[in-house]
């Protein structure tokens, strides 16, 4: 842990964990949340917490410090934050109008050495949406009125990479939003009670991710031909049928209508019996390996939303449907 003397008390040393947010389907009226409700863009990035102590320090949701692997937010927030702040947002990076997660995670696998290079010709951004401290004292108690016009105040003289979330009340623009700028890489909209408090570790706020249905080659499932428990999707890449997500757990009744469309793989297959959870999710804590049963290629409708990479999907699938009567060698990539 990073020291910050005594400008903070111990609850407010770091790492801290934050408010997280539950998954709707549908976008939330005017009077779904406690004091009505504040509509946001959910950016698609790294969710961090920005810490002004004696030192500035950078800190992900998952309790890891991330100081080193953006030292031009770090020299940002040396400018433009006032000691004693905590500020909680997304850190994001914009790439030809569009945010690229891709080149989020270049930052942590880039020598220290050529970090600097690396922030110059992708240089990262930080969307402030919450303040859980200022000039030392704890503001997470205050509604999430009170927070965000502290907030506000903070953000009036800052000049980019540090830049204040935009958000409205106005249901309308929100829909705008949610139906607009996936093309740009936001996942969705975010729903924020205007009384709420700051509550760590609990799901008080809303998210709904935009989600589009597409086509992708199932050439293999977890568990058994007759029981499928989850589709592993592939899509051409470099040539080659490459795998690129798996789907969530399928229902029972949704397994047995997939199984009849299922058949063993023949000879030549291109991928293994065996890989890594972290082949299928990058995030994975569990590294141990995942058994496949291969089947041959076969298309199906899938509904993603928008954290494709380019060359995988980040979250899982929902499998919608089997397209029997599609050819695998029809199926292409999504575009970006």
């Amino acid at each position: 842990m990073s020291p910050q003397s005594g400008i903070f008390p111990p609850s407010l040393q770091p790492p801290l964990d934050v408010v997280l947010a539950k998954a709707v389907a549908t976008l939330p009226g005017p009077n779904a949340m406690p004091g009505s409700s504040w509509y946001e863009p959910k950016f698609d990035g790294y969710r961090c917490l920005l810490v002004a102590g004696d030192t500035v320090t950078l800190w992900s949701r998952s309790r890891k410090e991330l100081t080193k692997y953006f030292p031009d937010l770090v020299a940002a927030a040396e400018r433009e934050l006032p000691e004693g702040c905590i500020v909680d947002g997304e850190a994001v990076i914009w790439n030809n109008n569009r945010l690229d997660f891709d080149a989020l995670q270049r930052r942590m696998v880039t020598a220290k050495a050529m970090l600097p290079a690396l922030a110059r010709e992708l240089p990262a951004s930080f969307a402030a949406f919450d303040v859980l401290a200022v000039a030392g004292q704890d503001t997470r108690a205050l509604p999430f009125s009170s927070r965000r016009a502290l907030l506000h105040e903070l953000a009036k003289d800052w000049i980019p990479p540090l830049e204040l979330s935009p958000g409205t009340t106005d249901l309308d623009t929100a829909r705008k939003w949610f139906e607009q700028l996936p093309a740009t890489g936001v996942e969705g909209v975010m729903v924020k009670g205007l009384s709420q408090l700051y509550v760590p570790g609990t799901r008080s706020w809303l998210k709904i991710k935009h989600r589009d249905n597409t086509d992708v080659v199932c050439a293999a499932v977890i568990g058994s031909i007759t029981q499928p428990q989850a589709i592993i999707a592939g899509l051409p890449i470099d040539g080659r049928l490459r795998i690129v997500g798996r789907s969530t757990a399928l229902a029972a009744s949704t397994a047995r209508e997939l199984a009849r469309y299922l058949t063993p793989a023949q000879l030549h297959h291109p991928w293994p019996e065996e890989i890594n959870e972290t082949g299928l999710n990058r995030f994975s804590k569990d590294k141990g390996p995942v058994q496949l049963t291969l089947v041959e290629p076969l298309v199906v409708e899938v509904s993603g939303d928008t954290a494709w990479s380019g060359n995988a999907y980040r979250h899982p699938l929902r499998f919608v449907r089997a397209r029997p009567e599609l050819d695998p060698d029809d199926v292409h990539v999504p575009e970006r």
